[in-house]
């Protein structure tokens, strides 16, 4: 089946003939698709992208593709299929709940962690997002930061395979300090709705 996906794209590149940036054009049409029916595996569009445009360009292109795709499908199934994809896929979530329960109780973070890390198919953390609570602008802003993320590190596992001559220290060490940063940013969040729940929990008795 990834050979068949493989030699579709291949062969939709080449009926296009798009090269250099302008491959951005079919590859966020490709990310949309992917993002609603999950239908080859995200990481194929990273790996396209660093092959034609390099590493750092690359990386860039497939952050933005992704981030428009996340976006896209989260407004669509939100305002358009919201009670269809309940209906739909409603047993199938079960599986998820908890994770379901992180993004109602956690939000954007759950959603940056969910993005960062293959734990479940991209389409349904824009599905699960759309059934939430979540503001709009908390949505956006967390998927691109987390796609954001999960492009950056599977983009260093990939550039070794790929560019297997490639330093890539500088890469490594800016994602380790972009995720303490991350954990410091949540740590002092957490911290403070803890204090302010705590805070009200102690006026009210």
């Amino acid at each position: 089946m990834t050979n068949l996906i493989d030699q579709a794209i291949d062969w939709l590149i080449n009926f296009t003939g798009l090269e250099g940036l302008s491959i951005i054009l079919l590859t966020t049409i490709l990310a949309i698709i992917q993002s609603f029916i999950g239908i080859f595996p995200f990481a194929t569009l990273l790996v396209l992208h660093i092959s034609i445009l390099g590493l750092k360009v690359g990386l860039m292109a497939t952050w933005f593709v992704g981030s428009v795709a996340a976006v896209v499908v989260f407004f669509i199934c939100k305002y358009f299929f919201r009670d269809w994809f309940n209906r739909k896929w409603g047993k199938r979530l079960e599986r998820y709940e908890k994770w379901q329960q992180s993004i109602d109780k956690y939000g954007a973070w759950a959603i940056i962690f969910l993005r960062t890390l293959p734990i479940m198919p991209n389409n349904l953390i824009a599905f699960m997002s759309a059934l939430s609570p979540i503001k709009s602008s908390t949505y956006i802003w967390s998927s691109i930061v987390g796609t954001l993320s999960h492009i950056w590190l599977f983009g260093i596992i990939s550039s070794s395979v790929i560019f297997p001559d490639t330093d890539l220290r500088m890469l490594i060490i800016s994602y380790v300090i972009f995720c303490m940063v991350l954990i410091m940013i949540f740590s002092i969040s957490y911290y403070k709705t803890y204090k302010m729940s705590r805070d009200r929990i102690t006026k009210s008795s």
